[in-house]
C-alpha cells in the first residue's frame, strides 16, 4: 500500500458502529479491527481502572503561564513535546505558586501519558524523575488505580498496536486535531492474567534505566565541571535585555552582540582557564567534524529499498520513531548515515531552542539516516568520543556552540568553525573516566528501549495467541 495515498473498502456496518462518522481516520487506524479482536478477551472499560481527579483521564488546567529563571522559584514544565525527550534537564520552569494553585499540572510517577493535540497519541510512560513536575494541557494523563491494574502493563497495552489505533481514532479537528478523555473513558483493556505482572516489570525497568542514565550523564558533567573548574549554573536571573561592555577588539572577527554578550565570554573565559591547565586542541583536531551538504529528499515506500530517515527534534527523543525511508544511495552519497557514538548538534534555529545542543546516536539508530541540518562529532576513540559529548553538554559548551551561531532570521552554525574551536584537553585518565560514564549511560538507554518494545511485544502477542 503506498504510503501516501491509502483508499480501503469497508462493510456499511462500521459507519453504523461508528456513529455513522464519515472521515477516514476510525477506519484506516485499525481501530475496528483492534475492537474486534478485543472481543474475545475479557476487557473491562478504562475508566473503570483508572484513580485520582477527574476519574482517573484528564487534561492539564488551560491558563496564563508565568515562567521563571530556575528551581528556585520555579517548577519543570513539561510540553507535549518535552515528554518524549530523553533529555529533561532543558525544560522551562513554571511558577511554583502557579503550580500550587493548579494540582491538576503536577505529574505523579506511573502515569501513561498521551499527547492530544496535533500529532495524537505519542505516549510517554511517567518516570521517577518526571515526579512532581509540571505538565501542560496539551497531553493527557491516565492515572492508574494500583489496586486493580498495574502501570507498566496499562502504559504497554495503550502503547501497542491496539491500544494507539483505538485512541487515534477518536481523532477529531479539520486544522488542529484534538482528543479528549472522554474519547478514551470507555476504551477495552483485555485482561491477560500473568502476562500483566510481566509486562509491568519490563515497563519498571526500561524506566529504572533511563533514570540511571540520566543521572549518569548529570554525574558526568558535574564531575567534569569540577575537574576543569568551571562554575557551574545556578540558573541566576539574566538581564532582560542583556546588556554589556566589551573591549572593540572582540569585534574584529564578529560583531554581531551575542557572540559577545557577558554570558559567551564567561563561558569562553571559564574554556580558556581550563585549557591553560589541562592543555587544549582545536575541536576538528581530536574529532573528525562535518556538516552533510544539501540534497533532494528521495523516499521510497519499500523499507529494504531505503534506511529510516529522522529530522533533527526526533533524534533528541527517547525511543525515535520515523516512517520515512530515504534512498540508501542518497544516504551513502552525502553522508547521511549514523553510527553507534557519533555526536549530533542542531546546526539551525533559534537560540533559545535546539541549536548547539548535543546528543549522541544510540545502537538503535545505528546505520539509519538524519537531517543534513545536524552537524556530525566523532573521535577515533569511542570514550574520547563521550568525553567531547560530555564537555559540549557543559553549560559553558552548550553556550560556546550557540555563540557560533550567525544569521539573522534562522541563525546557523559554519563547520569550519566548529572544528576550529578551541577545547580543553586533560589527559586520559580524565577523558576515559568521563567518557565510560557517558558509554554506559547510551547503553542503559538502548536497554531500555529494548526492555519497553518487550513488553508491548508480549502484550501484543498475548492478545493475538489468545484470539485464535
Amino acid at each position: 500500500m503506498n504510503r501516501r495515498f491509502q483508499c480501503r473498502a469497508i462493510p456499511s456496518s462500521w459507519l453504523e458502529n461508528n456513529g455513522r462518522r464519515l472521515d477516514c481516520g476510525p477506519y484506516m487506524s485499525g481501530a475496528v479491527e483492534a475492537r474486534e479482536l478485543l472481543k474475545r478477551h475479557k476487557t473491562e472499560p478504562l475508566k473503570t481502572l483508572t484513580a485520582e481527579r477527574n476519574g482517573g483521564i484528564f487534561n492539564g488546567p488551560r491558563f496564563p503561564r508565568v515562567y521563571v529563571d530556575g528551581p528556585a522559584h520555579g517548577v519543570p514544565f513539561l510540553g507535549s513535546t518535552d515528554i518524549l525527550d530523553a533529555d529533561l534537564s532543558n525544560v522551562s520552569f513554571l511558577s511554583k505558586k502557579q503550580v500550587d494553585g493548579n494540582p491538576a499540572l503536577v505529574i505523579d510517577e506511573g502515569w501513561t501519558l498521551i499527547t492530544c493535540s496535533g500529532t495524537i497519541g505519542r505516549m510517554a510512560y511517567a518516570r521517577s524523575d518526571m515526579k512532581g513536575m509540571a505538565g501542560s494541557q496539551h497531553f493527557m494523563r491516565v492515572a492508574p488505580d494500583e489496586r486493580k491494574i498495574t502501570s507498566g502493563y496499562l502504559y504497554a497495552y495503550l502503547s501497542s498496536r491496539f491500544g494507539v489505533p483505538i485512541i487515534v481514532s477518536g481523532t477529531y479537528g479539520a486544522i488542529i486535531q484534538h482528543i479528549e478523555p472522554h474519547h478514551i473513558a470507555d476504551l477495552p483493556v483485555p485482561r491477560l492474567g500473568t502476562a500483566e505482572n510481566q509486562a509491568h516489570a519490563l515497563v519498571q525497568e526500561a524506566a529504572g534505566k533511563r533514570v540511571e542514565a540520566s543521572r549518569l550523564i548529570k554525574d558526568a558533567v558535574l564531575d567534569l565541571s569540577n575537574q576543569l573548574g568551571f562554575e557551574m549554573a545556578q540558573h541566576a536571573t539574566l538581564e532582560r535585555p542583556s546588556i554589556s561592555f566589551q573591549s572593540s577588539s572582540l569585534m574584529l572577527n564578529r560583531m554581531d552582540s551575542f557572540y559577545s554578550s557577558s554570558e559567551n565570554i564567561a563561558a569562553r573565559a571559564a574554556f580558556d582557564s581550563a585549557c591553560a591547565i589541562h592543555g587544549e586542541s582545536e575541536l576538528g583536531n581530536v574529532a573528525d567534524v562535518w556538516i552533510p551538504g544539501i540534497f533532494k529528499r528521495q523516499y521510497v515506500d519499500d523499507p529494504s529499498f531505503g534506511v529510516p530517515y529522522f529530522t533533527g527534534k526526533e533524534i533528541y527523543e527517547l525511543s525515535p520513531t520515523t516512517d520515512l525511508y530515504l534512498k540508501m544511495d542518497v544516504a551513502q552519497r552525502y553522508g547521511l548515515l549514523l553510527e553507534r557514538g557519533m555526536i549530533l548538534i542542531q546546526d539551525s534555529g533559534q537560540i533559545s531552542g535546539l541549536i548547539g545542543r548535543a546528543v549522541m546516536v544510540s545502537s538503535r539508530l545505528h546505520g539509519a539516516s538524519c537531517t543534513n541540518n545536524m552537524v556530525r562529532v566523532m573521535s577515533s576513540s569511542e570514550t574520547d568520543t563521550g568525553f567531547v559529548f560530555a564537555l559540549l553538554s557543559t553549560e559553558q559548551g552548550t553556550r560556546l556552540l550557540k555563540r557560533e551561531a550567525s544569521g539573522s532570521s534562522i541563525p546557523h552554525l559554519e563547520e569550519n568553525r566548529i572544528k576550529k574551536l578551541i577545547i580543553p584537553w586533560p589527559n586520559e585518565a580524565i577523558r576515559t573516566a568521563i567518557g565510560r560514564k557517558i558509554l554506559r549511560a547510551m547503553s542503559l538507554r538502548d536497554e531500555a528501549a529494548s526492555a519497553e518494545d518487550e513488553a508491548r511485544s508480549l502484550v501484543e502477542r498475548t492478545i493475538e495467541e489468545g484470539a485464535r
